[in-house]
Formats: C-alpha cells, structure tokens, sequence
C-alpha cells in the first residue's frame, strides 16, 4: 500500500491483509453472483483503503507488532496476492522476456491465489494452490468441471 501514503515519499514496502468474507450461498444458487460478487468486494476494500486507514493499521502493528503467515490468516478459505503494479512480464534477465511467471515456492498453502498482469495486454495470469485432497475434491465435483467445459 506504498502508492497510498500521503505524503507520497514513503520509502519501503508495505503490505497489509485485510478479509473479504463472502458466504458460499452468496456465490452460488438461484441467486448465482458468482466470481463477480468476490471481485466487488475485493475493489470495495482496496478502494476503502485510504492514508488514514492504512497509517492506523500501522500504528495498531507498532503498538502490538505480530510476523503473520498467509497460512495463518486462512481457514477453510482462499486468499488472493499480488498487485497489477507488479511489472512480472517486463523483467528481462538477458534471455529475453519471460513467457510464463510463477510465485514460486513461498508461502504455498491450500486456497492461495497469486494474480498477475498477463504476458498479452489486458489478460490475467492465475496460480492456484490446491492440496491434493482438495484437487481430488474439484475433480469429483461434476458440476464444478461441467462449469470448465
């Protein structure tokens, strides 16, 4: 959340996790709002996120200063990482420019989402972390695969 600091001569990094809780019965049924509904209340965070906020939530962390994990701040859910002003397709290491990017190997658990800027413009690259049961799961799931034909 650098870019959101007023003054804007922040130096560092900064990153903060905030929850989104959407329940099942919102996402699907008669009422379907889908990856739409996540999506809204994703923008409605990031949008809420203003200089106060975010300095609060800094001085909250100076005053009790805690190192969470992604892994600890998920239960029986998903979280979603990355940020479009992260350039991944514009690094250039002298083999020329990449044709696929991952997040590689940290914090890796079941539900984590990292989301990219795609390689063609205006496209979204997606890695999914899923543990094998919960995989197994999907893949037994008919109308979950009918809904990836």
């Amino acid at each position: 959340f650098r870019s959101r600091f007023v003054p804007e001569d922040y130096f560092g990094n900064a990153v903060i996790t905030w929850p989104i809780v959407v329940k099942l019965k919102e996402l699907s049924g008669h009422n379907n709002k889908g990856l739409g509904r996540v999506a809204a209340e994703v923008n409605k965070v990031v949008a809420g996120l203003t200089d106060e906020k975010l300095k609060g939530a800094v001085e909250s962390w100076i005053e009790n200063p805690t190192m969470p994990t992604l892994r600890g701040l998920v239960v029986g859910g998903m979280a979603l990482s990355s940020s479009p002003r992260f350039d991944v397709y514009g690094n250039d290491f002298g083999w020329g420019k990449p044709v696929a990017v991952r997040s590689g190997s940290g914090n890796k658990f079941d539900g984590k989402l990292t989301v990219y800027p795609g390689v063609e413009n205006g496209s979204v690259d997606v890695e999914i972390c899923l543990s094998p049961e919960t995989a197994a799961r999907l893949e037994s799931d008919t109308e979950f695969m009918a809904a990836l034909e």
